[in-house]
């Protein structure tokens, strides 16, 4: 089975952490492959930068449709692109926001999700609403992060993640955490031993859904929505031209 990752920003170091830790929980005989599109923003932090990614987002998928893969995971919690991406692919596309939010519900009864910067809280709640999983969360919590902070060991990164899933546990009253950003790959397990409670990491899951749907030989419908799209003449994006 072959699974291609997609992190639709351009941060190369953060891609090679997504795939270390999607490699620790695919089936030995599961071929991952993480990749990011390079003309992305660095980080997506935004409704702007997610419509940004979405392009080369979505010429990962046809390379990889080309290649034969067998699913994708789309490794930003904003989930961008995720149904055109599944109009342009056989296999399962799946978005860890969807694949996190649903798991959390199967291993307790709420979650709160903990994101990096305040301006996405709200992108957050609107994913929750979109995927029927309103009624299981409790809230959602930023901890001030900037995405790329994650990145530099001096930031102090875990701490502040560490202390916003403590809160949420206090305060909300929930029984899980969902981290809200593919940056947090890493901290899944640590946290959840510290913290005492289920620590989901949306990657994680998705790679394993993934898997699980090509094992079963489901694919993604082209009756309706996801429908292949219709052929003809597509523009060519030229950053100099002028409206």
């Amino acid at each position: 089975m072959k699974i291609l990752i997609v992190n639709p920003n351009s941060t190369a170091s953060m891609t090679h952490k997504i795939g270390e830790a999607a490699a620790r929980v695919a089936a030995p005989a599961t071929t991952l492959r993480a990749v990011n599109p390079p003309h992305a923003p660095a980080s997506i932090e935004c409704y702007t930068e997610e419509a940004l990614c979405v392009p080369g987002l979505l010429h990962c998928i046809q390379q990889g449709e080309a290649q034969g893969y067998d699913g994708y995971v789309i490794a930003c919690f904003g989930d961008p692109g995720l149904d055109a991406a599944r109009e342009q692919a056989r296999g399962p596309v799946i978005g860890i926001a969807q694949a996190a939010m649903h798991a959390a519900s199967m291993v307790a009864n709420s979650f709160s999700v903990v994101t990096t910067l305040e301006r996405t809280v709200g992108m957050a709640w609107h994913l929750a609403e979109r995927y029927g999983m309103r009624r299981f969360c409790r809230n959602v919590r930023a901890a001030d992060l900037p995405v790329l902070d994650l990145e530099d060991p001096a930031k102090n990164a875990r701490a502040l993640i560490r202390d916003a899933c403590l809160r949420a546990l206090r305060e909300d009253r929930c029984e899980s955490i969902v981290l809200g950003c593919a940056g947090m790959t890493d901290l899944c397990r640590s946290l959840s031993d510290e913290i005492g409670a289920p620590v989901i990491d949306g990657v994680a899951v998705a790679v394993k859904l993934v898997e699980s749907l090509a094992t079963l030989g489901l694919r993604t419908s082209k009756l309706g929505d996801w429908a292949t799209p219709p052929i003809k003449p597509q523009p060519t994006l030229s950053p100099g031209a002028s409206c």
